[in-house]
């Protein structure tokens, strides 16, 4: 079973920029489809951006286009999300997500592995 390693987060100010990295321990990891998603305290967990296993296409939450980046490294086992001009809405847990074969979801029914998540924190 694929285990997902979160890693990039931490306390940046409002306008920087950070770099997740999601680490997959698998084999196949070219074929799984990859999310990203977001939960703070008391809300739900909520899209922030995909990327199809094959065609590589990628999707995002209407909040973050033209800031947030998502991409992979087959070779390296790791999707990224490239985080720039962030907000301090942007402040959340960041999760990333897994699932073979799967189209790109904006929900979380859509993905059945998930990563422990990374604290994003934009200060003002």
């Amino acid at each position: 079973q694929v285990q997902l390693v979160e890693s990039g987060g931490g306390l940046v100010q409002a306008g920087g920029s950070l770099r997740l990295s999601c680490a997959a321990s698998v084999g196949t990891f070219s074929s799984y489809t990859m999310g990203w998603f977001r939960q703070t305290p008391g809300r739900e967990r909520e899209f922030v951006a995909a990327i199809h296993w094959s065609s590589g296409r990628t999707y995002y939450a209407d909040s973050v286009k033209g800031r947030l980046t998502i991409s992979r490294d087959n070779a390296k086992n790791t999707v990224y999300l490239q985080m720039n001009s962030l907000k301090p809405e942007d402040t959340s847990v960041y999760y990333c997500a897994a699932q073979r074969f799967g189209l790109p979801s904006m929900s979380q029914n859509g993905y059945n592995t998930w990563g422990q998540g990374t604290q994003v924190t934009v200060s003002s």
